[in-house]
């Protein structure tokens, strides 16, 4: 039970186990859905073909609209045995400060993708990751990762 696990809908990574909840319910459900939810009105807006900074804006502006709190580019500190390195992981967003988000627009996510999403979580107290894609055409995908 105490082993990490993540499993693979889809278009969304859900947690496979709720560990630390007493309820059941997924790990920040209900932030997590409102983050897909202007991920996706973005992409009902613009659609696919932009570069990733385009979404980045235009994410930047649809969580101000949604009220969702967040930061751009927030770095998080590295550490090795214990001392922090002058090296630091960059998310594209960090939500609730509980949330990692990272953005892709590539045709098709790829295994190094997730690792880089696991990495920043594994880098921050951070348990829930995102790694939306805006490459895949018809739809944008949204793969949730948990620690």
């Amino acid at each position: 039970m105490g082993e990490k696990q993540t499993c693979r809908e889809n278009t969304v990574l859900k947690d496979c186990s709720t560990e630390g909840t007493e309820t059941g319910e997924l790990i920040l459900e209900d932030e997590t859905f409102k983050v897909r939810g202007a991920v996706f009105e973005v992409y009902k807006e613009m659609g696919c073909g932009f570069i990733e900074a385009v979404y980045q804006e235009c994410l930047k502006k649809e969580r101000r609209l949604c009220g969702i709190p967040f930061e751009a580019q927030k770095p998080l500190a590295l550490y090795y045995k214990e001392k922090m390195l002058e090296q630091v992981y960059i998310p594209d967003f960090v939500c609730y400060d509980k949330i990692v988000v990272d953005l892709k627009a590539v045709k098709v996510i790829a295994p190094e993708h997730r690792a880089q999403v696991i990495n920043y979580l594994k880098a921050s107290s951070m348990r829930v990751g995102l790694l939306v894609n805006f490459g895949a055409h018809p739809n944008a995908t949204i793969d949730r990762l948990v620690l």
